[in-house]
């Protein structure tokens, strides 16, 4: 059915011959008579001696003829050839006899003899009928054998792998220097492409090169990018795929590709095989409630089999990334294997500047643009991140028809990246903008009394992402892990907002929800898993239910009592009381500069970080900047760049801004009463 239709323009065509061909055939093998007489009448005009000359061609049966009452006017009828004869029987006695009579006018008449090749064109309609069928029939033999072939090797190559070859050239080559954020990484992996390029060396001493390499990261931290790097750096073809490739339903044919795979690297050797997400085929045997499937286990022994028999000198390499170590089956990362695990964590500030600074290389950047305060603002973002972050900038740059990229660009595109788009064609109420406003206003003038709380870098109560009615966004100072004391400061800030409704318009709104539910969250670990509380101790009560495999923990319960959980939650709810109280004096003591900075936020809809100190320094606005028109900047001729970071999503971080929803429904409510 998906051949026909496929080929139903051709199908057409080739009925639409057959139609022509067909009608031809009947046309000139059944034509009809220019006059619309019968044969019986032909006879009867001879019988009546009307006929004043005529000619009969005997080949074909074509009668011309002539009568007395118009005798210049030739007229024609088709005698069908088996009737010649009968036709001349009938019609001789009535010629004689009417010449015979008639000798002054005699009846004018002749015979045309029929030649030897007379029969063969008769059959030419014929002819050309069992031509078409016979070319018709060929056509479609010839599409069905085609067809067949196809499916042939289709099914011969279903055990084949298609593995993405790049050959490196000087043209797309990507090394080292396009790698940026992660040195001890690259440090790390360089042995390798000396192996590459000199393996004699190594095993002239016996060394032993790594057979594989665990590249474990986040996603998005440049996995995929540092292993194009070492094939780069070691001129040498790089094989890629990805892991879930080798899984099909049908059971052996992930291991036929597994051999297949080594087989192309063999022959292309030195090279590198570089296997993405290798926990969708490398994960744990014999997990879950069932039997597990048999098709990923025999594609992973056969996987464990073939990185077995990799000689010291094969000159293949192979390289896998995975953001999942923790469910990798055991007998993958056992040396001889999987034998070196390498980390590619995060970068840090001098990590992500460097990583700017790779992706800015084709980007024209204004004068105001500072790499390392954007490094600073982009504390948890990874590579592709940072890449994304400079894309959308450029995009935001060619909006606002400049030449070259600024830092309103920038700081646009972190917000966008971090927070969502802008939603402001949505409009409030009166009553939901001034909840709005105090709430984001009791978040910002709590963290402002707070000793070691990040400072506030913008606040606004322009609708952004899903949901969110306003937000606080804070700029990270420092990397470090936190600290106890910086943990129950981020709780009164969270708090504030809620704390700022209830004084300020003596009612709660569920806008607060998230901002509740993440401190909890963080008592809750301070408590059980991070040993922070006096009453609890040092003791990690924490149950981490992030196993994957539901058969690993189907039977787990708890360790620890009944009692011990009660006490949690009491020391959990303590510390939010705690948090609540130290919040409420804060803004109790600072109600006017809550007022001040609420009432600011309802006329100007956003703040800046600078705004909000001065309101809380001098309790105005400092001066607007005077615009000072610049020429646009020349176009410069960029450097291409091809760097492209991991192509893996972006791992869900929580945003340092923090961002309250406000349901349209409850707005509604709350104008109804």
């Amino acid at each position: 059915m998906k051949n026909l239709a496929k080929n139903w323009k051709s199908i057409v065509v080739y009925v639409l011959i057959s139609a022509i061909l067909i009608g031809s055939v009947m046309f000139f093998s059944n034509k009809q008579n220019d006059a619309d007489t019968k044969y019986s009448e032909i006879v009867q005009m001879f019988h009546n001696g009307e006929i004043c000359s005529f000619t009969l061609d005997l080949s074909n049966g074509n009668l011309e003829y002539s009568t007395y009452d118009d005798p210049d006017v030739k007229q024609t009828y088709s005698i069908p050839s088996v009737a010649v004869s009968i036709f001349i029987d009938d019609i001789e006695d009535d010629i004689k006899g009417y010449n015979a009579t008639h000798s002054n006018t005699p009846i004018v008449y002749d015979y045309k003899a029929g030649t030897s090749g007379t029969w063969l064109l008769s059959m030419i309609p014929s002819i050309l009928m069992f031509a078409l069928i016979a070319v018709i029939a060929f056509v479609i033999f010839r599409r069905m054998s085609s067809a067949m072939n196809n499916e042939t090797n289709r099914t011969l190559s279903f055990g084949k792998i298609k593995a993405r070859l790049l050959e490196q050239n000087d043209e797309r080559k990507t090394t080292f220097e396009d790698v940026a954020g992660c040195e001890e990484e690259k440090a790390e992996v360089a042995e390798l492409v000396d192996f590459l390029k000199e393996p004699e060396e190594f095993t002239k001493i016996g060394a032993r090169i790594p057979k594989g390499v665990l590249l474990v990261g986040p996603p998005g931290t440049g996995k995929t990018l540092l292993a194009r790097a070492i094939a780069g750096e070691a001129d040498v073809p790089f094989l890629s795929i990805s892991g879930s490739d080798f899984v099909e339903m049908y059971v052996g044919v992930g291991a036929s590709r597994v051999r297949d795979l080594f087989e192309q690297a063999k022959k292309k050797a030195p090279a590198i095989v570089f296997i993405d997400e290798i926990d969708a085929v490398g994960r744990h045997r014999g997990a879950g409630t069932g039997n597990g499937n048999d098709e990923r286990e025999q594609t992973l022994n056969q996987l464990l089999v073939e990185l077995d028999g990799f000689g010291t000198n094969s000159g293949v390499i192979v390289i896998a990334a995975t953001n999942r170590p923790d469910v990798l089956d055991p007998a993958l990362l056992r040396p001889g294997r999987f034998d070196r695990q390498v980390t590619v964590n995060r970068p840090d500030a001098q990590g992500r500047e460097d990583i700017l600074r790779v992706h800015a290389r084709n980007k024209p950047l204004g004068p105001d643009v500072d790499l390392k305060e954007i490094a600073k603002d982009t504390m948890t973002f990874t590579g592709s991140d940072l890449e994304n972050l400079l894309n959308e900038a450029a995009i935001l740059t060619v909006r606002h028809k400049k030449k070259a990229i600024t830092m309103e660009e920038i700081n646009e595109a972190i917000s966008k990246v971090e927070l969502g788009t802008e939603k402001k064609t949505h409009k409030y109420t009166e009553k939901a903008k001034r909840l709005t406003a105090y709430h984001e206003a009791g978040h910002a003038v709590a963290s402002y009394y707070l000793e070691n709380h990040d400072p506030v870098k913008e606040i606004s109560i322009i609708p952004r992402g899903l949901g969110a009615g306003g937000y606080t966004w804070y700029t990270p100072q420092e990397e470090n892990y936190e600290s106890r004391n910086d943990m129950l400061e981020d709780l009164v800030s969270m708090l504030g907002g809620r704390v700022a409704e209830d004084l300020a318009l003596g009612d709660i709104s569920t806008g607060a929800s998230n901002d509740l539910q993440r401190a909890t969250k963080i008592c809750r670990n301070m408590v059980s898993k991070f040993g922070m509380n006096d009453e609890i101790g040092p003791v990690v009560y924490s149950d981490d239910n992030d196993e994957v495999f539901l058969g690993k923990d189907f039977g787990h319960v708890n360790n620890y009592s009944e009692r011990t959980s009660a006490r949690i939650d009491e020391e959990i709810e303590k510390m939010m009381r705690e948090a609540y109280a130290k919040t409420e004096k804060i803004l109790k003591e600072h109600f006017d500069k809550l007022e001040l900075v609420a009432e600011m936020l309802i006329q100007k809809e956003k703040l800046t970080g600078e705004q909000f100190v001065s309101l809380m320094e001098t309790g105005e606005l400092p001066p607007e900047p005077e615009v000072i028109e610049e020429e646009p900047l020349e176009d410069e001729p960029a450097e291409e760049n091809e760097i492209v970071e991991d192509e893996e999503s972006p791992e869900e971080e929580e945003t340092e801004a923090e961002a309250d929803s406000i349901p349209e429904d409850e707005e509604d409510d709350e104008e109804e009463e």
